[in-house]
């Protein structure tokens, strides 16, 4: 198994049936069903938006410290066996402030499990795009007194009517506090929404990025310059993003000379952690060992954390 980094993983995505079920017993919360292959079945979604309503409704069984350090540990544990040394972590504080959680048990919830893994790991804190601008600004500003546990700022949920140029001064106040970048652009939205997130947010990496190949002047750019794509294969087939993994235009990408990883975005949800995406590149698109080489290498270069990729 090659030794990989994971750039693109929301941790709330990572929230299996059988620890929703054991979060809900422990908190006291009642689920439509206590059957984990029942809630499993409910996971065959039409677009982004059929998914976000049941991963929402999901969520709801966060509600402590000790829930969101068992999260993460359970993912990071998944993580080290699947051959990550490193993983860059989306959160979403937004979703659960909204449920009343305070932000300093999301944050030493995470920390911790981060904290006690073998594995290299860091936050970016995510904006849910469709709470709008000035609750993105509101939320960053209250967690700037946890500024120490989280690396970077990301934009995530649904894109479009959503385009990146409105979360300007957000990221504007996070390039001045020393934090990363990245966005989610050009999986549901086209390359217009690439071209926002490189010219108007600054951002260092492109999380999905897809249809940037829909415009050859972007693609030259992405090349040029070695700017980075997120790329989550399984999730692309699970949201009918792509027809079949077959049809999936990866390899389109890597013949371009662009710097593609792989990831697994919300694997509890798409069928797979990273691994899975790497062997199902293999077996049923048939993409070689020197490609999928290339890509673990791209995905330690793509890290915020200075590291080398292994040989």
């Amino acid at each position: 198994m090659r030794p990989k980094a994971e750039l693109h993983l929301h941790i709330e995505g990572t929230l299996e049936p059988e620890l929703v079920v054991e979060l809900a017993r422990r908190n006291g919360v009642d689920l439509p069903t206590f059957d984990t292959e029942e809630i499993r079945s409910r996971y065959d979604f039409a677009d982004l938006q059929s998914f976000l309503d049941i991963y929402y409704d999901n969520m709801a069984v966060l509600r402590t410290e000790q829930d969101f350090h068992d999260l993460a540990a359970a993912y990071l544990r998944r993580a080290e066996e699947q051959g990550v040394r490193h993983a860059e972590i989306f959160f979403d504080p937004q979703a659960h402030l909204t449920r009343g959680v305070p932000l300093e048990a999301v944050f030493s919830g995470l920390s911790a499990a981060l904290g006690d893994s073998p594995v290299s790991s860091a936050l970016i804190l995510c904006f849910l795009r469709d709470r709008g601008a000035e609750e993105a600004e509101a939320v960053l500003r209250a967690a700037l007194p946890f500024r120490e546990h989280f690396i970077g700022v990301g934009l995530d949920s649904a894109e479009v009517g959503h385009p990146p140029s409105l979360f300007r001064r957000v990221f504007d106040i996070a390039t001045g506090e020393g934090l990363r970048r990245v966005a989610h652009a050009g999986e549901e939205g086209g390359p217009d929404y690439v071209w926002e997130a490189l010219d108007v947010l600054k951002v260092e990496r492109v999380d999905h990025g897809i249809r940037s190949m829909e415009d050859p002047e972007l693609v030259a750019r992405l090349r040029e310059e070695r700017i980075p794509l997120t790329v989550c294969p399984l999730s692309n087939v699970r949201l009918r993003v792509v027809p079949t993994l077959r049809d999936h235009i990866l390899p389109a990408m890597l013949d371009e000379g662009l710097m593609v990883t792989v990831n697994s975005d919300d694997p509890a949800y798409f069928g797979g952690y990273v691994e899975d995406n790497y062997r199902a590149l293999r077996d049923e698109l048939g993409m070689t060992d020197e490609q999928l080489d290339r890509i673990a290498r791209n995905s330690f270069e793509a890290s915020f954390v200075p590291m080398d990729a292994p040989a």
